[in-house]
């Protein structure tokens, strides 16, 4: 079914909607298409009921006891974070231009995203949706750069997993395939290229959408995979995240955030988001009341946040990882 008031929303944004997506998916560029009422699916796709080791690629490792006295410290065992965030209201959608990047990733179990998420529940007991791109070479099979989803209602630690790789996401699009290479992608002093990521809630349903290039609904996951998210969300992140079994330790992971270069404000040189918007209980999308950054690993993965001077505020993040400051 058709999300109910996308539209009223879209129209109050035209700075967005006006905008040329550049970017497609690999598999496209061919002339490949797939017929009405079918989806495109990736060969080699994991079956997440085979076994153990299956479910821990396909899943995020569950939250562990740290976290600050301002209680956004938002880390996870293995990963580091380096996000924008906003909470205090009811969230019913997200959106944000991501910078598509190609980091290097050191090891096949480990991964780098960058992805748009909203979320709700206690710190152990999380929902969350989330979208936005991936190099993950234990998943996919390479590293190349990649659109994914992905989901929890537990905080990662029974549910939820990236794409198709267990039942919960309901594909309807047949232009996009979740799990596909992404092209081109950016690099630093050369042109930028993004994608539009929009995760909304369907008033009538509580089914959670993701539109993707201002224009193609991708999928839902249904309402009833969730019990705090069925209604609104708590909070929202934008920005990039990286696993690996090195973060936090010495030597650390070489694995990049971003595109591996630490922010640099306005230059763009970094990875970013920018037209970050949210939908609350108003009829338009719109930037947050409040928000605030956060990074697990500030030497590692940094962020920069561009609010004064500029008509739209701009989010800057990511980092090499081990580095001279990141031993």
């Amino acid at each position: 079914m058709a999300p109910s008031y996308n539209k009223a929303a879209e129209r109050n944004d035209d700075d967005i909607n006006n905008r040329e997506i550049r970017i497609s998916q690999v598999w496209k560029r061919s002339g490949m298409s797939c017929p009405k009422g079918t989806i495109p699916v990736r060969r080699g796709i994991i079956n997440s009921r085979l076994t153990t080791t299956a479910a821990n690629i396909i899943r995020k490792t569950p939250p562990h006891h740290s976290h600050n006295n301002n209680n956004l410290s938002l880390l996870q065992t293995n990963h580091s974070k380096a996000i924008l965030l906003t909470v205090g209201y009811r969230y019913l959608g997200a959106k944000g231009d991501i910078k598509v990047c190609y980091p290097q990733v050191e090891k096949d179990d480990d991964y780098s995203t960058s992805q748009v998420t909203l979320s709700n529940g206690d710190y152990y007991d999380y929902e969350s949706v989330e979208s936005g791109w991936a190099v993950n070479p234990r998943l996919y099979g390479d590293r190349q750069t990649r659109f994914f989803v992905y989901w929890t209602s537990d905080g990662s630690k029974t549910s939820g997993c990236f794409d198709l790789t267990c039942p919960g996401f309901v594909q309807t699009s047949n232009e996009i395939a979740l799990g596909a290479a992404i092209y081109p992608t950016s690099f630093p002093h050369d042109l930028s290229y993004e994608i539009t990521i929009y995760i909304f809630k369907d008033a009538e349903t509580s089914n959670w959408w993701v539109e993707y290039g201002n224009r193609i609904k991708i999928g839902y996951w249904p309402g009833e995979l969730f019990k705090e998210l069925r209604s609104n969300a708590d909070s929202v992140e934008w920005g990039g995240e990286v696993y690996s079994d090195r973060v936090g330790h010495t030597p650390h992971s070489s694995t990049a955030m971003g595109n591996g270069r630490f922010p640099e404000g306005m230059y763009g040189n970094s990875g970013y988001i920018k037209r970050i918007r949210i939908h609350d209980n108003s009829l338009y999308l719109k930037f947050p009341e409040w928000v605030e950054t956060y990074t697990d690993e500030y030497n590692c993965y940094d962020v920069d946040y561009v609010g004064d001077y500029i008509a739209d505020p701009e989010f800057y993040y990511g980092g090499p990882g081990r580095n001279p400051i990141c031993p």
